[in-house]
């Protein structure tokens, strides 16, 4: 591998249609359904399930265990920790086809969600907002938000370096600061 091809380790099964872009790896016992897309230089860790049709796009780690259903759309430099796991219908029954009323779920850039987390679907992740571990995430979520709990819920806000935020919206680690505006929500001023 030159590092520009993607690498797919033999235990994974890449379903037709689906296209992975380069530099991507892919490891043990993954499964990729049908027309997946998956963006440049992602890692998806052991055991992860991609349903159909769903959008990854570069940059993404996902690590083991992970299953994300058909509906989902992951921006770029998307964190998603091990054992985290996406729904795609409200109501399941094992009797019942639902497929029609799969819902999408929209993750923005930057984001991560903590390890064991459940993203319930139809809702939409605002961009470089931290879920917390297993934290269970019923509505969407505003950009820059730190989410914890069953359900989850805001507890303060997180820059896109990934640290808490101060009382007063500046990030310690890199003196970004930050502000709230009521109807746009929270943007980084020094960009």
């Amino acid at each position: 591998m030159d590092g520009t091809e993607p690498w797919i380790h033999p235990s994974s099964i890449i379903d037709d249609g689906s296209l992975i872009g380069n530099g991507t790896k892919i490891w043990h016992y993954s499964h990729i359904m049908d027309n997946v897309s998956i963006g440049q230089n992602c890692t998806l860790g052991q055991n992860i399930m991609i349903g159909s049709g769903v959008t990854i796009g570069s940059g993404c780690k996902i690590q083991n265990n992970v299953s994300i259903f058909s509906g989902v759309i992951l921006e770029e430099n998307v964190f998603c920790g091990p054992s985290s796991v996406f729904t795609n219908v409200l109501y399941p029954r094992a009797e019942i086809d639902r497929r029609d009323e799969f819902k999408e779920t929209f993750v923005r850039t930057g984001v991560s969600i903590g390890a064991n987390a459940t993203i319930l679907c139809g809702i939409e992740i605002g961009k470089y907002a931290l879920i917390g571990a297993g934290s269970v995430v019923t509505s969407s979520v505003e950009p820059y938000a730190l989410m914890i709990g069953n359900p989850a819920r805001r507890v303060g806000w997180v820059g896109e370096y990934g640290e808490p935020l101060d009382s007063n919206l500046f990030c310690k680690k890199t003196g970004d600061q930050y502000k709230y505006n009521e109807g746009s929500g929270l943007t980084r001023c020094n960009k």
